[in-house]
C-alpha cells in the first residue's frame, strides 16, 4: 500500500492511505506530540468524517493490534505442516504483575512450554527477546507452543 505522507505547515504531519473501497484513514500527527486518527469521505480526501484523538499510548496499543497478526498469520504460515503447534499473541496488561518485569521473570517457557518469539510495541517486532527483556504495558507477546501451552501461558500472564 502506498502511504501519502502530507507536511502540514505549522502543525505537524499528516499519513495516509486510501482503503480499497476509496476511502482514506489515516494518522495526524502535531508537533506538540498529539496524534489523531482520521478518516475522510470517500470523495473529499481533506473532509474528514470521524476524527479521534489518540494518547502515545493508545498509538502504541492501536499499532501493536494491527501489526502483531500479520505476524501470526505468517508464523501460522510456517508452521501450517507441523501439527500440534500453535502460535498465538498474548498481551501483557497494564498495571498487571509481568508490566515492567522481565520475560524471565514469566517463566513461560519453563512453566508452560511456550516459546515466545516476538514481543509487538509501538508497530515494532522485538524478535526473539532474552531473558532480561523488560515488558511494558500494552505489549503484545508473539508465542510458540502446544494449544494447551499457550492457554496456560495466557492463564500465567493474566494471573500471574
Amino acid at each position: 500500500m502506498h502511504v501519502e505522507v502530507t507536511p502540514l505547515p505549522g502543525i505537524g504531519t499528516r499519513q495516509d492511505f486510501q482503503t480499497r473501497s476509496g476511502r482514506r484513514i489515516g494518522i495526524v500527527s502535531y508537533r506538540d506530540g498529539r496524534h489523531e486518527l482520521i478518516v475522510s469521505k470517500t470523495d473529499d480526501p481533506d473532509a474528514c468524517v470521524a476524527s479521534i484523538a489518540l494518547t502515545p499510548e493508545e498509538i502504541s496499543t492501536l499499532a501493536n493490534l494491527l501489526g502483531a497478526p500479520q505476524l501470526v498469520n505468517h508464523l501460522e504460515r510456517q508452521h501450517a505442516e507441523v501439527s500440534g503447534i500453535s502460535t498465538a499473541q498474548l498481551p501483557i496488561t497494564p498495571g498487571s504483575r509481568f508490566d515492567g518485569g522481565t520475560l524471565g521473570d514469566t517463566e513461560l517457557r519453563t512453566r508452560t512450554g511456550v516459546s515466545v518469539v516476538a514481543v509487538m510495541r509501538a508497530a515494532a517486532a522485538h524478535p526473539s527477546p532474552t531473558p532480561d527483556f523488560r515488558f511494558a504495558g500494552g505489549d503484545l507477546l508473539v508465542v510458540v507452543g502446544t494449544p494447551d501451552g499457550i492457554s496456560r501461558a495466557a492463564e500465567r500472564l493474566d494471573r500471574g
